[in-house]
């Protein structure tokens, strides 16, 4: 026995200094930290393959936004919004799992650099040719047993869109220029007595556009942003003038040449196939357009473009079409 004490002993120390590290307070911090250490390093792996992931994706769907400018044919032309990646709101959305999912990708709308609002004084023919919208030009300075026929179909296809309403018109029917507008569709000015404006003075050319801006803001209390000159007859003194009154001179891409009584069918369907992305489409309350504006709306429509007032138009918003998986975006 005398022989193994001191083996026995060692054992004994070995077990005594084993239970002492396992008990100590500095053992088991370190232990803590060499694993809270493991965990980090293994986190950040995760998170940087995730993030190179969706850098990788953003990448590949990035769209850089359009400026405005001034085309020698078009004149002035809206710019149009980016499309991008929001990285640190798509890493957000899928860190819990670590793991890549389309689904979860938010996006975000980039200004260009370059506004409508920059340009110098120029007509505007149409919106932006990336944006998949058009717009209808309602100019209204007779034509009122029409109007009813065209309202209600607008409202049955939930369009909103801009009416350009003569000044003189809209002082002899207040009542009806409250429905369109109550209506929700945005009122432009027509000038006051349907002149030609480009054969005016300049001190009429401003009489009929404040006399219009007038009638308007004391019946519907909303000042017009648009200027649509009768007949598109313009010259550079009423774009200057315009503009001076904070105002944008709006003429049109396509013509529904209502006014001459085509056929319904065939004035729609001659519109529809000159329809383009960012088209503006000159119309009045006439019997063609009254029958042919549903046919019209639905065949728009169904060649993927949305129909809106020339503020949504010209606004740089991006028109979003929706992927086949739900995701955010933000404007």
């Amino acid at each position: 026995m005398r022989k193994h004490a001191p083996i026995v002993l060692g054992v004994l120390i070995i077990l005594l200094i084993s239970y002492t590290s396992v008990q100590n307070p500095l053992t088991d911090r370190y232990l803590n930290s060499l694993k809270e250490e493991t965990l980090t390093v293994t986190a950040n792996a995760v998170k940087g393959t995730l993030w190179k992931e969706i850098e990788s994706f953003a990448a590949e769907h990035d769209i850089q936004p359009v400026n405005a400018r001034i085309d020698p044919v078009w004149k002035s032309i809206p710019g149009y919004n980016g499309f991008s990646v929001d990285m640190d709101a798509s890493f957000k959305r899928m860190k819990k799992t670590g793991k890549f999912d389309e689904s979860l990708i938010v996006y975000k709308q980039t200004s260009p650099e370059v506004s409508l609002e920059d340009l110098p004084p120029s007509p505007i023919y149409k919106g932006n040719p990336n944006k998949p919208m058009v717009t209808f030009l309602v100019n209204v300075a007779w034509g009122n047993e029409y109007l009813p026929e065209i309202l209600e179909t607008m409202k049955k296809h939930k369009v909103h869109t801009t009416f350009f309403l003569d000044g003189s018109w809209v002082k002899r029917n207040q009542d009806l220029a409250k429905i369109i507008y109550e209506e929700g569709h945005e009122i432009g000015n027509h000038a006051y007595s349907h002149p030609d404006m480009s054969r005016l003075s300049n001190a009429r050319i401003t009489e009929e556009i404040r006399k219009t801006n007038e009638i308007i803001e004391s019946t519907l209390k909303e000042k017009p942003k648009w200027f649509a000159p009768p007949s598109g007859s313009y010259r550079e003194d009423v774009v200057q003038i315009a503009n001076q009154m904070e105002m944008y001179t709006i003429l049109w891409s396509v013509d529904t040449v209502d006014w001459r009584k085509p056929d319904p069918n065939e004035m729609a369907a001659r519109v529809v196939s000159k329809v383009h992305p960012g088209a503006m489409i000159l119309m009045h309350p006439t019997s063609s357009t009254a029958k042919g504006l549903e046919r019209m709306i639905v065949d728009i429509q169904s060649k993927g473009y949305t129909i809106g007032t020339v503020s949504q138009l010209m606004s740089e918003k991006r028109i979003i079409v929706k992927p086949e998986h739900k995701s955010d975006v933000s404007k």
